[in-house]
């Protein structure tokens, strides 16, 4: 008989009517359970062989089925049980999809012997006992293969590693488990050789690597190996890196029939090692900066304070306004920092009507902002002893602007007492001045303004970026 995907009738051959006592035009377009309903194991059995056939698009076939079916009316109608041998095959539409189902079903006891043994009619034979029980017990063993083989492949197709089957010399997919689907971008690759399904690893060494496993019998281990995969339609190739075992299938002869392939998607893990190694490498050059800067701190503070105890206050409040930015700095992942977060740490002792800020957002560097943490507080410092915040009416404004990727800012005290140009330099002046040349290459320019220092800087801006800053030179 014929059956569609709704277990309707849809053609039945004579020997399928002999065999159920019903005419052709009797069955056709009827389901099968309606005309045939069995609430019991053959009817649970039976069906679920069909849904088989649909959800795998294979053949499934059952050993023994005990399934009673009713006579025709003119012969009573009671139920008659017997027991049946079936293979469901299915047949597919052009996109490959089941449409229907060929079941061919053989009678495998004699009809009467079934009756009685049904209805107690009275005890087979020795040698026809044995023959149901045989039969019976492949059913059973039939029944727990099945379940093993669905418990299987609900493991290999949940597995949280890529696995997948390519059979034969041309390496086609006959099973691929969700994640090696979604590894690839969930493409239809069952029935496809590797070099149709995966176009990509073709010229990426892979293809030729299984053969080599497949002549050679022998399994290969890649560790951290960078493929390029196209994993959404019409999409750029995107890198991946793998760990994966190639392994052989033998068959019985000892041939190589197939490859085994097994692993995990660590591109994570890759990206994140990587990632720690460049912070290390930044850490390791930003130690070695502060240190360098620590120095120079030292050795000039100690020439511009002989007095121990003026060398510790000025050389701590130098170390802190270093640490001060560190701060900052960490804060986003030495990605960089704001420039008016820097300036408002040093103006943060004084109430905000003791400074003025104007100007637009600007991104600054790891180097950028460390320099200008510190010229800010060498002006800061000399504000507090000598300048416009030395006294309660004195105020300093800050103003900036950004130009062709240049900030121009300009510091301008005023209402403090009345300046004088310095008969020497100071640390301070050689600092603002030097610090940003050397640093980050920009120029610094003091002016001595009666009525207020005057402090312009110009510097190029490197800005903040997505990523962590790569080592400089």
């Amino acid at each position: 008989m014929i059956l569609d995907r709704e277990l309707r009738f849809v053609e039945v051959n004579a020997a399928y009517e002999a065999a159920v006592e019903r005419p052709r035009e009797e069955l056709l377009g009827h389901a099968l359970f309606e005309i045939f309903p069995d609430a019991g194991d053959g009817g649970r059995l039976l069906r679920a062989s069909f849904e088989r056939v649909i959800s795998t698009g294979k053949s499934d076939s059952i050993a023994l089925i005990p399934y009673a079916i009713a006579r025709p009316e003119n012969r009573g109608g009671e139920l008659e049980l017997r027991y049946w041998s079936a293979v469901h095959t299915p047949l597919l539409d052009g996109d490959g999809e089941v449409a229907f189902i060929v079941q061919n079903t053989v009678d495998v006891t004699e009809l009467h012997r079934l009756k009685q043994m049904a209805y107690g009619g009275g005890l087979p034979e020795p040698a026809e006992a044995t023959l149901i029980q045989r039969a019976e017990e492949l059913q059973r063993a039939n029944n727990f293969l099945l379940q093993d083989s669905s418990q299987l492949r609900d493991l290999f197709m949940q597995a949280p590693g890529f696995m997948a089957v390519l059979m034969g010399d041309e390496l086609t997919f006959t099973l691929a488990n969700h994640a090696y689907q979604q590894l690839i971008g969930h493409r239809p690759v069952i029935g496809l050789p590797v070099r149709d399904a995966l176009p990509e690893v073709g010229n990426q060494g892979f293809v030729s690597l299984l053969k080599t496993v497949m002549s050679e019998r022998e399994p290969f281990i890649g560790r951290s190996i960078g493929v390029r995969l196209q994993r959404t339609p019409d999409a750029a190739l995107e890198q991946r890196y793998l760990d994966f075992i190639y392994q052989p299938i033998l068959g019985a002869d000892g041939t190589c029939i197939g490859v085994f392939v097994e692993g995990a998607d660590v591109t994570d893990r890759i990206l994140a090692e990587r990632q720690q190694k460049l912070l290390l490498d930044e850490l390791n050059h930003r130690v070695k900066n502060t240190l360098a800067n620590v120095q120079s701190i030292a050795a000039q503070t100690l020439r511009s304070n002989p007095d121990p105890e003026a060398f510790r206050q000025t050389f701590e409040a130098r170390i802190l306004a270093l640490s001060a930015t560190h701060d900052i700095l960490t804060a986003s992942n030495w990605r960089g920092a704001q420039l008016r977060d820097v300036l408002a740490i040093e103006f943060g002792p004084y109430g905000p009507e003791r400074y003025e800020f104007e100007g637009p957002d600007v991104a600054l560097s790891a180097n950028e902002a460390l320099t200008l943490g510190l010229l800010f507080h060498e002006l800061t410092t000399n504000a507090a002893k000598y300048g416009a915040l030395s006294c309660s009416e004195g105020c300093v404004s800050v103003r900036w602007t950004t130009e062709q990727g240049r900030l121009d800012l300009t510091w301008s005290e005023r209402g403090g007492p009345v300046v004088q140009t310095p008969a020497r330099r100071g640390f301070g002046s050689r600092l603002i001045e030097r610090s940003l040349r050397g640093e980050i290459g920009g120029v610094a320019a003091l002016e001595f303004h009666p009525k207020g220092l005057v402090c312009r800087i110009s510097l190029p801006l490197r800005g903040q970026s997505g990523e962590p800053l790569a080592l400089p030179g």
